[in-house]
C-alpha cells in the first residue's frame, strides 16, 4: 500500500465520467496503444489520450463506452499524441489494463467523489 494522503490531497484530483467518442491505433507508440477521444461534458469538453489498453479493448468495443478519467493533469506528449487526461484502469499482474467505468449510464462530466 502507498503512504496515506489527506482528503485535501485527494480533493485536488479532478476525476470525471466521460463517453468515448472516437478510437484509433497510435501507430507511433512503442507498445500497442489506442488514441481515445472522450467527451467529459460542457464544463471540460472533449479530451484525448494515448493509452496502453489494447489487450481487452479496440475501436469497436470502446466507442460509446463510459470511462473515468483524471482531467487535471498537464498535457503530455505520448508517442506524438497530445495526451490531455489519464483514463483509469486496474492493472493485472501481467500488465493488462481493465478499465474502470460506471455501473450505470450517467451524465458526462459528473465528478467522482
Amino acid at each position: 500500500m502507498k503512504e496515506q494522503i489527506t482528503y485535501d490531497n485527494f480533493d485536488k484530483v479532478d476525476l470525471r465520467i466521460g463517453t468515448v467518442i472516437s478510437v484509433k491505433k497510435n501507430e507511433k507508440a512503442r507498445k500497442p496503444s489506442l488514441i481515445i477521444e472522450v467527451d467529459f461534458g460542457g464544463e471540460i469538453g472533449i479530451k484525448q489520450s494515448s493509452a496502453q489498453i489494447t489487450h481487452y479493448y479496440n475501436e469497436e468495443s470502446l466507442t460509446g463506452k463510459q470511462v473515468i478519467g483524471v482531467c487535471n493533469f498537464p498535457e503530455k506528449n505520448v508517442a506524438g499524441v497530445k495526451s490531455q487526461f489519464l483514463v483509469l484502469g486496474a492493472l493485472e499482474e501481467d500488465g493488462k489494463v481493465v478499465l474502470v467505468h460506471p455501473s450505470q449510464p450517467t451524465k458526462n462530466g459528473l465528478k467522482i467523489a
